[in-house]
């Protein structure tokens, strides 16, 4: 699980140990902290292995797949491990290109000298065109227009190729729209070591006083009332949607395949705050500010293939997506730095 210290990594682990799955971390830390690994064995049961390692490094990496875990070799990887901010992809993009796709490159020549030809990977619905009208279909038209979707792109692209060469490889990419919520223990949750990039994250820290307000980018979008409308998925669903891939590929013979995971609803800005108030029984003082470039004004899923394919679809709800949040941040208002 590389990445698996991550927001998402995480949670994923912890619904994979909670079903008998033996799973090992690799991680950086870069953008995660440690204080994560005891909590996930708390609530997953049993430590998992770490390896505190960046994907870029092939020795390292060959080293961990020479390991194993729990005395065997590993069947496959859940690869979330990258670099994540579309606004900080634009100003240093050479840095999203070595460590997301370069990243790549390294695990997946380490897993082909392994013999571990099952991947699932963590894309972004920023792989498609943003002028497409939603809902969005695996299938719609591409066209990626900040650096970090690009590397997405470029990522998946190399994966398509694949079980082209070598029909061993048994891939599945998921396009995840945006990922809200927290473990319901509030034991984990999401915890951005700067300035949030999302909105929830930004909302619950100033519910808990961390922040001022919230800044509304933008309120004349063709919307029902004004605001940009996203598909904002609970992170336990989204969690489970891994495992649902993983055990897709392990009945599913050959090829690549590609999976949206959201809730196929779309939410707005306002509407996002309105719940996550009526959850918290906090007010959120928020100003509008103009737009920022490039947002879309509308963009969710149509989750139907993975429900289809994958047995999986998003069961937990817009209020339970505030509630959660707000548990993790109530009981850890500095994130996982709080004493």
């Amino acid at each position: 699980m590389t990445g698996g210290a991550g927001y998402i990594g995480s949670h994923t682990v912890v619904e994979l140990l909670a079903r008998g799955h033996d799973v090992a971390i690799v991680d950086s830390l870069e953008n995660a902290h440690p204080a994560v690994l005891p909590r996930i064995a708390e609530l997953g049961g049993r430590e998992p292995p770490f390896h505190r390692l960046d994907v870029r490094d092939e020795t390292g990496l060959a080293e961990v797949f020479a390991r194993g875990v729990s005395g065997g070799a590993f069947e496959a990887v859940v690869h979330f491990a990258g670099r994540k901010a579309v606004g900080e992809s634009v100003a240093d993009p050479l840095a999203y290109w070595d460590a997301n796709v370069n990243g790549a490159i390294v695990l997946l020549r380490v897993m082909q000298k392994a013999a571990v030809q099952r991947i699932v990977f963590s894309s972004s619905a920023t792989v498609y065109d943003c002028e497409a009208e939603p809902p969005l279909r695996e299938n719609g038209p591409t066209g990626p227009i900040n650096p970090y979707g690009e590397t997405k792109y470029a990522i998946e692209r190399m994966l398509t190729a694949l079980p082209i060469a070598d029909p061993a490889w048994r891939v599945s990419i998921l396009r995840y729209f945006n990922p809200v919520g927290a473990h319901p223990s509030g034991r984990i949750g999401e915890d951005p070591a700067d300035t949030p990039n999302n909105l929830m994250p930004f909302v619950t820290q100033v519910a808990v006083g961390r922040r001022e307000k919230l800044r509304v980018f933008g309120n004349d979008y063709p919307t029902p009332d004004g605001t940009g409308v996203r598909d904002y998925i609970h992170v336990v669903d989204l969690a489970l949607g891994h495992v649902a891939a993983l055990e897709f590929l392990a009945r599913k013979a050959d090829g690549c395949h590609v999976h949206n995971l959201g809730t196929g609803r779309g939410t707005s800005v306002l509407e996002m705050i309105h719940a996550f108030e009526a959850a918290s029984g906090r007010r959120i003082p928020h100003e509008i500010v103009e737009r920022r470039p490039g947002d879309a004004a509308a963009v969710w899923a149509d989750p139907a293939k993975a429900a289809r394919e994958l047995g999986w679809s998003a069961r937990l709800d817009l209020a339970a997506m505030c509630r959660d949040a707000w548990r993790w941040q109530q009981a850890n208002p500095g994130g996982y730095r709080t004493p």
